[in-house]
């Protein structure tokens, strides 16, 4: 269904009757029925009816918020080969996803609210997700002078979030004035922790396996570094920091710390870094080259611990999709990144969930309610209950693992390609209009 299409059936408000799902709140998870009544829900109860309405068995579902990715890659404008707004959206309602933040490194760069504008404006076309621009911290991403941030929070895309991720803003005058100014309108610097300096020509985490690949090594200290700078700022600015795809076990505790102040600090970890470790690169395949890159087992472990006890807030995705010859070539001349809007709830599951660290309650909170609230983002992560926003996930926690396969994003750079995950969502609602149902794309 086109999303004209798909808009004139959300005009017609069909009401949908979800019978027997298992609902992931605050509280626990009781089994219910869920009356959809146009945007809304209309009814949370248990022998529900609703005359007129589409019913779906949900039985052994889990419904969850929808749910949002604070940092989603979808590279239009300007590098449509690799993910356009369409295909980035298809693929995240896919993945559960009701809403995803566009990172800013489009070309031309989200620095202005003309090009802010435009990424919303495609979002609201392709229909299948919200579309929320993230807008850059610097103009060009060049690290010297301040974007129109305040333009933009003004545009009609309402930039809360601004970030020049895939680069860090590494002068720290230049950082405290950005925190400074998004302060006034309760605005978030979310940082790509990297020092530059300290990563030249880096290509894989510094340790045993770097040494042993011949890769120039990625220390920790890099990132480490730059989370306690940012964190000491915010607290002296009292502004909002946002850490983008914490990867060290070190960086969890400095957060933990910052937190333990009272601090006005956040921070996400991506499914591949709760998954995934840096002994995957040892058959030198580019497709496991990522920024941050891929950490140790212990890493991994403190990781997990961080995002279970609240340290780390919430599960974000890093959707970096590239053209399939970006990543088939050597592994020093690979582009980093990974897609992972399609697989990130089964891999939550399987890291977190499945160990036991995690309910869905947790997960609910970790991909929808936290990374909603630090975004700023209205109508969305809010509870599976009655008069809230019908934006919601069914998932089957049940459903035999099954190996990864190519999805509906255009890029295949996958890192869990061929690996088994567990689980399946099953149907994604968008203000009560499913935009995918039975696991595919309405």
């Amino acid at each position: 269904m086109t999303a004209a299409l798909r808009r004139r059936a959300a005009d017609d408000r069909a009401r949908w009757l979800i019978k027997g799902a298992e609902i992931a709140g605050p509280g626990g998870h009781p089994v219910a029925d869920i009356l959809l009544g146009g945007e809304i829900i209309e009814a949370i109860g248990t022998g529900l009816g609703g005359a007129g309405a589409r019913v779906l068995d949900a039985g052994g579902l889990v419904a969850l918020p929808g749910l949002v990715d604070l940092h989603t890659h979808l590279r239009e404008p300007g590098r449509e080969d690799a993910e356009t707004v369409e295909t980035g959206t298809r693929a995240a309602a896919l993945g559960g996803y009701t809403a995803v933040h566009a990172m800013a490194n489009t070309d031309p760069v989200a620095d202005t609210a003309g090009v802010a504008e435009q990424v919303w404006r495609l979002g609201r076309a392709a229909g299948y997700c919200d579309v929320q621009p993230v807008g850059a911290v610097t103009v060009g991403l060049a690290g010297t002078r301040l974007a129109e941030l305040g333009t933009m929070a003004d545009s009609a895309a309402r930039v809360r979030v601004f970030s020049d991720d895939g680069r860090c803003v590494a002068d720290p005058l230049l950082m405290r004035r950005a925190l400074e100014y998004v302060k006034a309108f309760d605005g978030v610097i979310a940082q790509h922790a990297q020092d530059p300096r300290l990563t030249e020509g880096a290509q894989l985490n510094e340790g045993e396996m770097s040494g042993r690949l011949g890769l120039a090594g990625w220390p920790a200290v890099a990132e480490e570094a730059i989370i306690a700078r940012d964190c000491l700022l915010a607290a002296h600015v009292g502004s909002a920091l946002h850490v983008c795809h914490v990867s060290t076990a070190g960086s969890a505790e400095i957060i933990r710390w910052a937190k333990s102040k009272g601090w006005p600090v956040t921070a996400e970890v991506t499914p591949h870094h709760l998954l995934l470790t840096d002994e995957l690169a040892v058959g030198y395949d580019p497709i496991f080259k990522v920024n941050p890159p891929l950490r140790t087992p212990a890493d991994v472990a403190e990781l997990r611990r961080a995002l279970a006890d609240g340290t780390i807030d919430c599960v974000a995705t890093d959707h970096a999709p590239h053209p399939v010859e970006a990543k088939e070539t050597e592994w020093s001349e690979a582009a980093f990144g990974m897609i992972g809007l399609e697989t990130a709830v089964r891999a939550v599951q399987r890291a977190m969930v499945d160990t036991g660290m995690l309910d869905w309650p947790g997960v609910a909170d970790r991909m929808a309610v936290r990374p909603a609230r630090i975004g700023r983002l209205a109508g969305h992560g809010t509870p599976v209950a009655a008069d809230q926003p019908a934006n919601l996930t069914l998932y089957d926690p049940a459903a035999p693992a099954e190996k990864v396969a190519p999805g509906a994003s255009k890029s295949r750079n996958t890192p869990f390609a061929g690996m088994e995950l567990p689980g399946r969502v099953v149907a994604t609602f968008l203000r009560g209009t499913p935009t995918v149902l039975d696991g595919k794309l309405t």
